[in-house]
C-alpha cells in the first residue's frame, strides 16, 4: 500500500497549491513534525491496517498536513487534506455547539424540559431530566445505542414513554447516542427549525466549514473516503438521530479550522463566539475526566494513562457516578479537550489544548480502536509542545 505524505496550510486554495508545488517557500513543515507524524501513522497503517490516514496538526497559528494511504482500496487514490471521512462522535460536539448556540439566542435554557418542545414526553420519565441533563448523557441511564425497535422518532418517543431510569438524573453518566441525540433535535426544534438546517446556518457556514457535510451532495462525493470493515466498504447508514449523534463527515482541513475556533473563538460574531465558550465548561466530573458540552476535559500537561482511562470502555459503555459541578466551571489552568468518534468504516480523535495553541486532528477511513489513535495524538501532542517550548 503506498505511504503518501504531503502537507499544507489551512486555507483552501493554498493547500490545493501545495498539493501539487511542494517546493513552494514555506511549504515544509519542521522536520520534527514530519518524523514525529510518521513514528505516530505507521502503527495505524501497519499494525491496525488502516488504508488511509489524514492527520492535521494547528500550532501556534500555523496548520500543517499529514496524509497516507488511499480513500479506498478499489480505486487507490491519495488521501488528501480535502478528503472526506465520518467522524462519529465527534459529531456530538457539534450538535453541543448548535444548543449552545439556542441558549445563547435565548430560544432555551438549560433547566427546560424536553416536554416543552415535544408535547409527546410530557408525563414521561425522561422529562424529570433537563435539557443539559440529555447533552451531558446524564438523565439517568439512556443506553448508549437505540433499541433494535426504534425506527423513527414516534418510535422513540414511544420508547421513553416506556423506559425507566436507572439512576436519578444528573447522579449518574452513561454515555448515550440517544441522550444527545434528543439534546439535538429539541435545539433544532427551538430554533425554529430542523437540525441539520439549524447546524448548517448557526454552526457550519460562520465557521466557514465549507467542506463538512451531514448528508454529503453529489458535488462533493468524489471526495468521499470508503470506510472499511474487512475487506467490506462501508459507509454510514441511516438511524434515528444519526445525525445529531454520529453524522457529520467532514475533512482534515475542516476540522483543524475548527479546532482554531476552539482554541479562540474571539474573533467570531455573537452568539457563535459564547456558544463555543459555553461548551468548554466542566459540568460534570466522571472519574478521570470533566464532562463538557460534547468536549471531555483534562488538566494539562495530561499524562497519557489519564487520558486512556478517561476515553476506556468503562466510561464509554458503562455507567459511573457523576458528581455535579455547581455552578458550571470554566478551566482553572491549562486544559486538553478531546473527542474520540467511530463508525463501523471509520475513526477519528480530536484534541486541542488552548493555553499552548495546539490541536491535533486524526482521521482513519478504518476503525481504529482508540487507545491507538490517543497513543499516536498524544505522542504529536509531546513533541509539539516541546518544540514550542523550545523556541
Amino acid at each position: 500500500m503506498p505511504i503518501l505524505p504531503v502537507s499544507g496550510r489551512t486555507f483552501a486554495a493554498v493547500t490545493l497549491a501545495l498539493l501539487v508545488s511542494p517546493s513552494l517557500p514555506g511549504a515544509e513543515p519542521p522536520a520534527a513534525w514530519r518524523q514525529a507524524v510518521d513514528a505516530a501513522v505507521q502503527p495505524l497503517l501497519k499494525e491496525h491496517d488502516a488504508p488511509g490516514v489524514a492527520i492535521g496538526l494547528t500550532v501556534g497559528g500555523r496548520a500543517e498536513f499529514f496524509c497516507y494511504g488511499v480513500t479506498a482500496r478499489q480505486d487507490g487514490r491519495p488521501v488528501t487534506p480535502r478528503t472526506l471521512f465520518e467522524i462519529g462522535s465527534v459529531s456530538k460536539t457539534f450538535t453541543a455547539t448548535l444548543g449552545a448556540v439556542a441558549e445563547q439566542r435565548g430560544r432555551l435554557r438549560w433547566s427546560d424540559h424536553p416536554s416543552k418542545f415535544a408535547s409527546e414526553l410530557q408525563g414521561a420519565p425522561v422529562d424529570a431530566a433537563t435539557l443539559l441533563h440529555l447533552a451531558t448523557y446524564t438523565a439517568g441511564g439512556l443506553p448508549l445505542q437505540l433499541p433494535a425497535q426504534v425506527k423513527s422518532l414516534p418510535d422513540f418517543f414511544a420508547y421513553l414513554r416506556a423506559w425507566q431510569p436507572e439512576a436519578a438524573p444528573g447522579v449518574q453518566r452513561r454515555y448515550s447516542n440517544g441522550s444527545i441525540g434528543l439534546f439535538g433535535h429539541l435545539a433544532g426544534v427551538a430554533l425554529g427549525g430542523d437540525y441539520a438546517a439549524q447546524l448548517q446556518r448557526e454552526v457550519l457556514r460562520p465557521l466557514g466549514l465549507g467542506h463538512t457535510y451531514l448528508r454529503v451532495p453529489e458535488a462533493a462525493m468524489a471526495d468521499y473516503a470508503w470506510g472499511h470493515d474487512g475487506e467490506k466498504p462501508i459507509r454510514v447508514g441511516r438511524g434515528v438521530f444519526d445525525l445529531e449523534a454520529y453524522g457529520v463527515k467532514t475533512c482534515a482541513e475542516d476540522l483543524v479550522r475548527y479546532l482554531e475556533a476552539q482554541m479562540d473563538p474571539s474573533k467570531l460574531a455573537s452568539p457563535l463566539r459564547e456558544a463555543i465558550a459555553a461548551t468548554q465548561l466542566g459540568h460534570f466530573r466522571v472519574g478521570e475526566m470533566v464532562q463538557g458540552l460534547g468536549w471531555e476535559q483534562y488538566p494539562y500537561p495530561t499524562p497519557l494513562e489519564r487520558l486512556l482511562a478517561g476515553n476506556s470502555s468503562e466510561i464509554s459503555q458503562k455507567p459511573n457516578p457523576a458528581s455535579a459541578l455547581v455552578p458550571p466551571r470554566a478551566p482553572e489552568g491549562p486544559t486538553l479537550f478531546n473527542k474520540t468518534g467511530a463508525t463501523n468504516g471509520f475513526s477519528a480523535y480530536v484534541l486541542h489544548v488552548p493555553a499552548r495553541r495546539i490541536g491535533i486532528v486524526v482521521l482513519t477511513n478504518r476503525f481504529v480502536p482508540g487507545p491507538a489513535r490517543i497513543t499516536a495524538a498524544h505522542a504529536l501532542l509531546t513533541t509539539l509542545d516541546a518544540e514550542q517550548k523550545g523556541r
